[in-house]
């Protein structure tokens, strides 16, 4: 498994591009902004996209999505079920005020909580854990988690937002995350990367 990330969008979401090796099959999570030299770097290292997918709905982690939905018109945009009514909200996703215009997403596939899904030789595992929106989910690939605005190094997404809860974060953290391996990398929205050992220890937050 190959992953690169690059900041996008109005709120320099980590947008991240992972691809197998053996197949060359890929998949982009959280696309924030549309990036030209992204479609480049996928071109020249012969990324077949099959899926981009979603985190969370809000307008920072989606600003993406059409653009790479127009080069790459076969794939799917994935989504947590529970997220559907926020990515069809301008309003709620904040989309309206980060770009001075309304972004929606109708994903083509959502997906629940133990969903999977398989892109090459790479098995995905879907994890619906709420708190930061109410879909907000994280992807689980061998030994490394995307977890989208749910968990950051040393901190956690923000919890002030409509269909926000500190304590369905929290839960989902301890339930979802901290049961994994301690060396499972964490790869978040924002920020660098870090593992669940070190966040079980040092998060001042949880």
């Amino acid at each position: 498994m190959n992953i690169n990330c690059a900041q996008t969008g109005p709120g320099g979401a980590n947008t991240y591009i992972v691809s197998d090796e053996n197949t060359g099959k890929g998949f982009i999570v959280d696309p924030g902004g549309y990036v030209g030299l992204i479609k480049n770097f996928l071109d020249e290292n012969h990324i077949d996209i099959q899926y981009i997918i979603l985190t969370h709905g809000h307008g920072d982690h989606i600003g993406g999505v059409a653009g790479f939905k127009n080069d790459f018109p076969a794939a799917k945009v994935v989504a947590c079920i529970h997220e559907k009514e926020l990515l069809l909200d301008p309003e709620w996703n904040m989309s309206s005020m980060m770009f001075a215009k309304p972004v929606t997403v109708e994903a083509d596939m959502y997906v629940d909580d133990g969903d999977e899904l398989k892109v090459g030789d790479m098995e995905l595992k879907f994890f619906h854990t709420p708190g930061h929106s109410p879909g907000g989910m994280c992807i689980l690939v061998d030994n490394v988690l995307f977890s989208g605005d749910t968990l950051f190094r040393m901190s956690i997404g923000r919890t002030d937002f409509k269909g926000a809860s500190f304590n369905d974060l929290a839960k989902s953290v301890h339930e979802k995350i901290f049961v994994l391996p301690d060396e499972t990398q964490v790869l978040p929205g924002h920020m660098g990367a870090t593992t669940v050992g070190d966040e079980k220890k040092y998060n001042p937050f949880l």
